[in-house]
């Protein structure tokens, strides 16, 4: 039963980040690229960390990989938006609010 269970959750883990990469394929912006990296590298790495925590359990692979999973879901976020930022203002020159932001 473990097994088995450690089996469907690499499975899922390996199926979201599959698809997040699809999706940074096939989008053609930056800003739609983005949005794509977060479920790989959140959820996927959380079902794959799960994964090896299940077959492990809480031996020494189980508990490093409990880390890493802590460490790109606490990190990813804040790299994804540090990279949008950057991208905006690299495309206007300086961060600025645009006249049609301040209305929204």
């Amino acid at each position: 039963m473990q097994h088995a269970l450690a089996t469907l959750l690499l499975a899922a883990g390996v199926v979201v980040v599959l698809m997040s990469c699809v999706g940074v394929l096939v989008m053609p912006h930056l800003y739609d690229r983005l949005h794509y990296v977060g479920p790989a590298s959140t959820l996927g790495a959380f079902l794959i960390g799960a994964a090896l925590v299940v077959q492990d359990t809480l031996k020494q692979q189980g508990v490093k990989s409990i880390m890493v999973v802590l460490l790109l879901v606490i990190i990813s976020p804040v790299i994804t938006h540090a990279t949008a930022r950057a991208a905006r203002i690299r495309e206007f020159g300086r961060w600025v609010v645009l006249d049609e932001e301040k209305t929204s």
